[in-house]
């Protein structure tokens, strides 16, 4: 339970980071329990104002106020080189129970038989028995295997560090989360987890995320950061994104280039009407794409506009696997029948490791087939993105010289245009790469893809570090690619508007999946339940000693035991505002006899409004009892289950 109604208030806030001004006498309240998003394009200060709130940065005017004597939690984003475990790693996340395990080290070591007994009371009341328990569980949810949280944490690469660090923070009992792109380093499966366990968080978050259907599905307000200033608007990013259109649609300035966006999206409505064979998935996308008309004027001032030409030479089929064995020395996947033609439209579902990025590289030639034909098309063509794209870049070397070693021939003034188009304008175009963030470079890497034409694209997590805005001008640039695609993202928008149909690469095997986006996440949710119930348990158990089990046991036993008073003191409130709801049903029905407000029923009616207004604050303050006892109820209930 929260200690304090967590508050976190800009009053006429400004912050200067070097010649950067990113906030101007703004304004913000955030109150206790929403869930706030934090969008804005990259640099405007989003992870500078996770820094005022963690106290590492000062306004220069105005202030920031927050409750005080609270626990603030944040995923960190460096990556640490610890020899911890993984799972103690995760463990420390809990401070309250760090300290408390400490102290009772202590106390045993003293012999101090009292001190002892009220930590075990102390490691109790923050469910320190479960803790493990509990960290397994968010290990698991993020995809790492049982074998991995006895791993040493610098045994991980950067990526999974990362993972461990928002594992860390999930475990703290925070009043407040502050959680920056906590998606970047996630597969679709951990990505659908966290959003479910975000959405159970009794504190007060604030997500900075680029992924709006994760925004959607967690944030209960939105908090835009635009021209240095804060605007708080209630409800998801699409919310939000609507708003914004209604109100930049108005912008008469603006009109023609609207229309240009909506006609674009709207060819491609018809093309993948035409197209569509899968009456589910089509009604699917069909409401996600009308929904994209409705809010395209929302991304009109986007900096963004570029495209994808497919090369004018292509073949039929473009590539294809007949029979294949993909993986290393021994197959990860066996059997893989895979033909490729222009036009197809194809994302790639399945539980991270089942191997997505193995079936890629192997379209890519970078891994050569363990057995199989690969068959490619006279006029073949790729274009490949992978994480590992951006670290191939040459660092001393400017966007502009990067197109001019694939182009000697094309002009300065050619090369400047289209960098334009990726928001590289003036001297950003020769600046070298090593001074760009690691959006600024996945931009580099698609630039230098859509310069090649390709008639084949292969996108491996083609949107980590991207911005909303560059998200959207990709999706509407694969809208429009005339050549073939395959796509892994955990970007579940992307993937509702740019492929046509969906392969499950799971259980050492490719198939067509015959379904949409949320038919893929009750999949996935009864493949989490399988696992859990064969892992589980037996995990648990190793976990604690035979004399931890007979506490553990003694204190379920006592939780269920003090489940019965609190289940009838439920069940006697839900009959009491039962009751209150039948009595205000029959006065309102009294009271719409138009007879009662004539002049000779002055009193009557007045006697009748006040038992009204008297049933009704006695039906409020029941039902908010009603509402504490369940939740106290659930609670209690999911300590007794862990």
């Amino acid at each position: 339970m929260l200690k304090s109604a967590a508050m976190i208030q800009l009053n006429q806030l400004s912050l200067q980071r070097g010649h950067m001004r990113l906030l101007d006498r703004a304004q913000l309240t955030i109150h206790a329990n929403q869930k706030v998003g934090i969008v804005g394009a990259n640099g405007v200060g989003k992870s500078s104002l996770f820094k005022l709130i963690l106290g590492q940065l000062q306004p220069d005017e105005g202030d920031l106020q927050l409750p005080g004597n609270l626990t603030i939690a944040h995923m960190a984003q460096e990556v640490g080189d610890s020899n911890q475990r993984a799972i103690d790693y995760v463990l420390d996340g809990d401070q309250r129970l760090r300290s408390i395990q400490q102290a009772l080290e202590n106390a045993e070591q003293s012999g101090n038989h009292h001190r002892i007994g009220e930590l075990h009371a102390q490691l109790d009341a923050v469910n320190g028995y479960s803790a493990e328990a509990r960290a397994h569980q968010l290990l698991n949810g993020l995809s790492f295997t049982t074998p991995d949280a006895e791993r040493p944490v610098n045994t991980f690469s950067g990526g999974w560090r990362i993972r461990l660090n928002l594992a860390q923070a999930l475990m703290s009992h925070s009043d407040i989360l502050l959680l920056d792109e906590p998606t970047n380093h996630l597969d679709l499966d951990a990505t659908i987890w966290l959003e479910q366990w975000l959405r159970n968080y009794q504190g007060t978050l604030l997500l900075i995320s680029h992924d709006r259907d994760f925004l959607d599905a967690v944030s209960t307000h939105i908090v835009h950061m635009f021209q240095q200033k804060t605007e708080l608007y209630k409800g998801g990013y699409s919310d939000f994104e609507k708003r914004r259109a209604e109100r930049l649609a108005q912008q008469q300035s603006q009109f023609e280039k609207q229309q240009v966006r909506i006609a674009e999206i709207e060819n491609f409505v018809r093309r993948f009407k035409a197209k569509a064979t899968k009456a589910k998935q089509a009604q699917s996308r069909v409401k996600e794409l009308e929904r994209m008309e409705l809010i395209a004027p929302a991304h009109i001032d986007s900096p963004f506009s570029f495209s994808f030409q497919s090369s004018d030479k292509i073949s039929f089929p473009l590539l294809s696997l007949d029979d294949c064995a993909l993986g290393y020395e021994q197959p990860i996947l066996s059997n893989v029948k895979l033909t490729l033609s222009p036009g197809d439209r194809i994302g790639l579902l399945g539980p991270n490791g089942a191997g997505k990025s193995t079936l890629i590289k192997s379209l890519t030639q970078d891994l050569p087939l363990v057995n199989g034909l690969y068959k490619a098309g006279e006029h073949l063509k790729i274009g490949y993105f992978a994480q590992h794209q951006l670290e191939a870049l040459d660092l001393e070397a400017s966007p502009a010289l990067h197109i001019q070693r694939i182009s000697p021939k094309a002009s300065d003034q050619e090369i400047r245009n289209y960098l334009g188009s990726f928001d590289f304008n003036g001297d950003r175009a020769l600046e070298p790469v090593k001074l760009f963030s690691g959006g600024e470079k996945a931009r580099v890497a698609l630039a230098l893809i859509a310069w090649q034409r390709p008639n084949l694209l292969l996108l491996d997590e083609p949107t980590n570090h991207l911005d909303l805005e560059v998200r959207h001008a990709l999706t509407l640039a694969l809208q429009s690619f005339e050549g073939a695609l395959i796509l892994v993202s955990h970007d579940r928008h992307l993937l509702r508007n740019t492929v046509d149909q969906f392969m499950l690469v799971a259980h050492g095997s490719v198939a067509p999946f015959d379904g949409d986006m949320d038919d893929y996440q009750q999949w996935l949710a009864s493949q989490r339940r399988g696992q859990n119930q064969a892992t589980e348990a037996p995990r648990e158990n190793r976990s604690l000693s035979a004399a931890d089990k007979k506490e553990q046991k003694r204190l379920e036993a006592e939780r269920r035991k003090a489940l019965r008073p609190l289940k009838n003191s439920v069940d006697k409130l839900e009959a009491a505002l039962d009751k209150t709801t039948t009595q205000l049903q029959q006065l309102e029905s009294q009271l719409a006899d138009n007879s009662l407000y004539e002049d000779a029923n002055k009193e009557k009616l007045k006697l009748l409004l006040q038992q009204q207004g008297e049933l009704q604050q006695k039906s409020d303050e029941i039902e908010t009892d009603w509402l504490e006892k369940l939740e106290e109820l659930e609670l209690l209930e999911n300590e007794t289950t862990i």
